[in-house]
Parts: structure tokens; sequence; C-alpha cells
């Protein structure tokens, strides 16, 4: 089936490829922390004279508010919701799946510090997939996060709520690929297994274009100030 439009239009050009970079950088963060936590175990949790994380994240660096964002992105999963309802009442008939990009749209990656482990889930968006999956509706991973990372990746996504049908990462050659071009590679993959991609969420452009997905949706990312 045709892939619809994303509800977001793509940003500009030179825009995409900053965000990309964002990307790679966000999959050395977590290679970082996958580090930190092998050699000196979960940092401690934040004292009470430091209790908001949100103020030593990524995102607050680059100013952008943790109350706005929720809001924002609670948004975009209020438009999702009723056209995902309607559609998982197939999910008994055929092979439905959702696809979803990692961080900044199923963890809160930029907005909590990357030595605490695990990374929170976005409550909005992890709701939406519980509620889908409940139906028989299977879920996907696609992240732009290398492959070194994948076992604490699929644990961390687990450890906070998120049922985990399949988790695709990037591999060595993947590395030199084009974002976008390797995330529409692996939904034609998820297809090629019987599967309609009903729904295809993440916050960046280069999660949604490509097709191979009813729908797409885009999460926030600010002009690329989110990875």
């Amino acid at each position: 089936m045709p892939s619809v439009p994303p509800t977001t239009h793509a940003s500009a050009h030179s825009t995409s490829r900053t965000a990309a970079r964002r990307r790679v950088a966000a999959g050395t963060t977590g290679a970082l922390a996958l580090t930190a936590f092998l050699v000196v175990g979960p940092a401690p949790a934040a004292s009470a004279a430091d209790p908001d994380t949100h103020l030593v994240s990524t995102a607050a660096l680059e100013d952008v508010d943790y109350t706005t964002w929720r809001k924002d992105v609670a948004a975009v999963v209020a438009q999702a919701r009723p056209y995902i309802e309607e559609r998982s009442k197939d999910a008994g008939h055929e092979k439905q799946a959702i696809v979803l990009d990692i961080d900044n749209s199923s963890l809160e990656t930029d907005f909590h510090p990357f030595w605490e482990l695990p990374t929170p889930a976005i409550p909005d968006v992890r709701d939406l997939v519980l509620d889908a999956h409940a139906k028989g509706v299977k879920v996907f991973f696609v992240t732009a996060r290398p492959g070194i990372i994948h076992s604490l990746t699929d644990w961390n996504l687990k450890r906070v709520g998120y049922p985990v049908d399949g988790l695709y990462v990037r591999s060595l050659p993947d590395l030199f690929a084009e974002v976008s071009a390797y995330k529409t590679e692996k939904r034609a993959e998820i297809e090629a297994k019987g599967y309609t991609i009903i729904a295809n969420i993440g916050n960046n452009t280069t999660d949604i274009v490509g097709g191979h997905a009813e729908r797409a949706f885009k999460l926030p990312d600010y002009d690329g100030k989110l990875s």
C-alpha cells in the first residue's frame, strides 16, 4: 500500500544533513554510555541538591525546554492515536507492525544524562505502542545506533516497558550509508517478512522519508537541536 506523506513536512536539506550528523553523535554517545556502564557500573541517582537531571541534559544545553517538548510530543501522539487505534482493529487478520526510531522518539535521550541508565521511555509514545501491541501489532525499532550497543539498547527498551519484536542497529557497512537510505531499507525488510507497517514514528526527517509505511508521524526535533 503506498505511503502517505508525513504529518510534518521535511525541513531544508541542510538541516537534514546537520540532524544526520547529530544522529551519528548520538550513537557515539551511546557507545560511551556502554563503556561507562561496563567499567564503573550504573551511576547513582541524582542527589537532592540536583533532583532535575534535565538541567544537565544535552537538550538543556541546546535551550530545548523539557516541558515544552513533552507537550509537543503529546500533540503528535494525539494525532497518531485515532488512526492507529482504528487501523489496529485489523491486526487479527493481517500482520501489522509499527516502526519507531529510538533517540528522542522512544527514549528521552537528549533530556537525560547519558551516564544514567536506563534512559527513560517517553511515556506518551510508550503508552501508544503498548495499546497497539496488546491488539496484536508488532513493534520494531530501527535506529542509527551502532551494533556495538545492540544488547544495551535492547535491555534499555525492555527495562522501561517497551515490547521489542525486532531491533535493527547499524552494522559496520551501514555506518557509511546515508541514514535515511539505511532506515528505508530496514522497513522494506520488515515488509518483506509479510508485515504491513501501519505507522512509522521518528523525530527526524531521516526516520520517516522513503516510504514503506502507510503513515509517518514526525515528533519534534526543533530544527535539528535534538539527535
